[in-house]
């Protein structure tokens, strides 16, 4: 996700976001300039590329992030944002003929901030996060709903219910096959941590803070997407060691029923800016995320001419988000080469 407006949540939270806000500028430069030195470390780069998806359509000039297809393919769904983020929408394009359809606003997001959406491993459902009033009351936080497909078309939200929204601010649910969820949430420290609730008789119980295999002090973890069989997890986090740049994704592999430290992805994933939102395509072949690479993060010898500055703000590689895919195969085996064993 992206940080959210500092509106929805308490003042102690609020002084906590903006120290952190600073401490991100500052680690962006000096993690800038590490890169090339923490690659030699031994951070893994298989020897794939990063795939721009829909180039002009679903990654343009504007904003994206979120992004993910149907267990099908033959429709993604994505998030469009407008700086400095006063509103998200959830989007869809379907893939028509080979090529993707204009874009299109979610039937029932366009009003309030409705960010992260992530589909159920069978693809009928969508949970996503929303500062949306509750019963006509408006709740200053973030929650999780939940929308399901009807045909062609997706029902009016509803809040998940049982513990999840208890408390705090929640973002970015993931749910495994046998209907666990997965969700950040700001709930324990004011920090972003991950937390993972069970269901039960239709409804979900207590969470349970993960603990520091994969929360702590100065971690910020906005994203945990969850395999079907539990057998990984995906995390989109500012903070971690041997990052690459602003934030990056790491993995967790589950062994013998713990989590191990999560491993960076690597430079074909990770880069010097925001790479994050990560999502899995239901067959597993492919990763998908968003980066924020290019533009004012490309490497230039010389100055820009306001030209060239201008052309570059109207390219879809701006820096601002675009959505990108890489073969999840090779990702997978480098990672699970470098993660440390129980």
């Amino acid at each position: 996700m992206h940080t959210k407006n500092l509106s929805t949540l308490s003042s102690a939270t609020k002084l906590i976001c903006f120290s952190f806000f600073l401490s991100i500028i500052c680690a962006g430069k000096i993690a800038a300039q590490q890169a090339q030195e923490k690659t030699a470390q031994g951070i893994p780069a298989p020897q794939v590329v990063a795939e721009l998806v829909g180039s002009g359509v679903i990654s343009t000039t504007d904003d994206e992030f979120g992004g993910g297809p149907s267990p099908d393919g033959t429709a993604f769904y994505f998030n469009k944002t407008v700086s400095p983020h006063y509103l998200y929408v959830l989007c869809e394009a379907h893939l028509i003929n080979g090529k993707w359809s204009d874009a299109a606003v979610m039937p029932f997001s366009g009003q309030y901030r409705d960010t992260d959406g992530v589909l159920s491993p069978d693809g009928n459902t969508m949970y996503f996060a929303s500062d949306r009033p509750v019963n006509g009351k408006d709740p200053h936080r973030f929650l999780i709903w939940q929308s399901h497909k009807i045909e062609k078309s997706w029902s009016e939200p509803t809040v998940v219910s049982g513990s999840i929204n208890s408390e705090g601010n929640q973002v970015f649910a993931s749910v495994a096959g046998n209907g666990t969820m997965y969700f950040a949430s700001s709930r324990k420290t004011g920090q972003y941590d991950i937390f993972r609730a069970k269901l039960a008789n239709g409804e979900y119980q207590e969470p349970e803070d993960l603990g520091p295999v994969l929360n702590g002090p100065g971690i910020w973890t906005f994203e945990s997407w969850v395999a079907p069989d539990e057998s990984y997890l995906l995390l989109g986090s500012f903070g971690r060691a041997r990052s690459l740049g602003s934030a990056d994704i790491y993995i967790s592999f589950q062994q013998d029923g713990a989590w191990t430290k999560p491993v960076n992805l690597g430079p074909v994933v990770n880069t010097n800016a925001r790479d994050y939102s990560p999502r899995v395509s239901a067959d597993g072949k492919w990763l998908y995320f968003a980066s924020e690479r290019g533009g004012p993060y490309d490497k230039r010898d010389k100055l820009y001419t306001y030209q060239e500055f201008t052309d570059e703000m109207k390219a879809v590689r701006n820096g601002l988000g675009n959505i990108y895919r890489v073969p999840l195969e090779p990702i997978l085996k480098e990672a699970r080469n470098s993660a440390p064993k129980q």
